[in-house]
């Protein structure tokens, strides 16, 4: 019987170093695209930013889009009052303090019954309320007009709750229910043999592990809530019950538009939107994501 002396084999470093370089220059480009992308992204917002901090002579005189000769912080004053800021806040955020946690109980209560809950006409619920997602929000105006006059409930700001949870709920269940889907269902099934019902395994098992998606839902809802225009144009008449979006039509004028002013008005309208999307951006992402994954 004879043995055979191992072969060693001698990798040389130099062999690698080639097909490094490669990568590294198409790890390169892509980050310049990236880099690119992102000033084109970003390049709306750095306008508006530019716009609010030069005086309305200088951007009528030079243009939009030249460099400020000089720098003011009077727009932000002044509209505030333009906008009428103080009321209209506080009209906003009343009608998304009630209007977001109410959406968002409904649409995981349907969402869990969905998806979790043996029940009769499940698809044909389901249909229903997906349907919703392809009604055109512009088509509604007149009969929800004509609804809400003959209810009494036009110019005010509760009067907007139900048109806001009619058009809200559909895209919320559509993301609830495919994370409820992926809880698993031993974990019901242990709870209802220890004696719970369904009331009580979605208030304390369920709501607890679907935190990741109610919070992105709810930032989506509160930013849509926040930012919806046209129905608060149709219903709302008084400017004591008027939202943030339509307090930025006192910029407009027959004859005049204060640019400037406009523009420093929507930094103001914006403020609580980007601070909510840059404190929970990982919730977002997270909750966004986790109802595709299995597991």
């Amino acid at each position: 019987m004879t043995l055979t002396a191992p072969v060693r084999v001698d990798v040389s470093i130099e062999s690698a170093e080639p097909a490094k370089a490669p990568r590294t220059k198409r790890g390169l480009v892509i980050t310049l695209v990236l880099i690119v992308i992102a000033l084109f992204w970003i390049s709306p917002l750095a306008l508006l930013v530019i716009t609010a901090v030069r005086p309305l002579s200088d951007f009528i005189g030079n243009g939009p889009l030249s460099w400020p000769a000089d720098f003011t912080w009077k727009n932000f004053s002044d509209a505030w009052g333009i906008g009428n800021f103080a009321t209209t806040y506080k009209n906003s955020a009343i009608l998304a303090l009630i209007k977001v946690p109410l959406g968002v109980l409904v649409s995981a209560m349907l969402g869990f019954a969905l998806a979790k809950l043996r029940m009769k006409f499940r698809r044909t619920v389901m249909f229903t309320v997906f349907l919703g997602l392809t009604i055109p929000i512009y088509i509604t105006i007149v009969p929800v007009f004509i609804m809400m006059r003959s209810a009494g409930a036009t110019d005010s700001i509760f009067g907007l709750i139900g048109p806001y949870l009619a058009f809200g709920i559909p895209f919320e269940v559509l993301v609830l229910q495919s994370f409820f889907r992926q809880l698993p269902d031993e974990i019901i099934e242990a709870a209802r043999v220890d004696g719970a019902g369904d009331w009580r395994v979605f208030f304390t098992m369920i709501l607890p592990l679907s935190v990741p998606a109610l919070v992105t839902v709810a930032i989506l809802d509160a930013v849509a809530t926040w930012n919806e225009f046209l129905f608060a144009l149709i219903l709302l008449n008084s400017d004591a019950h008027k939202t943030i979006p339509v307090g930025l039509l006192n910029f407009q004028g027959q004859f005049a538009n204060n640019n400037t002013g406009l523009a420093a008005g929507i930094l103001i309208a914006v403020v609580p939107i980007l601070i909510a999307y840059t404190l929970l951006q990982r919730w977002i992402v997270g909750g966004l994501t986790a109802g595709s994954l299995k597991g």
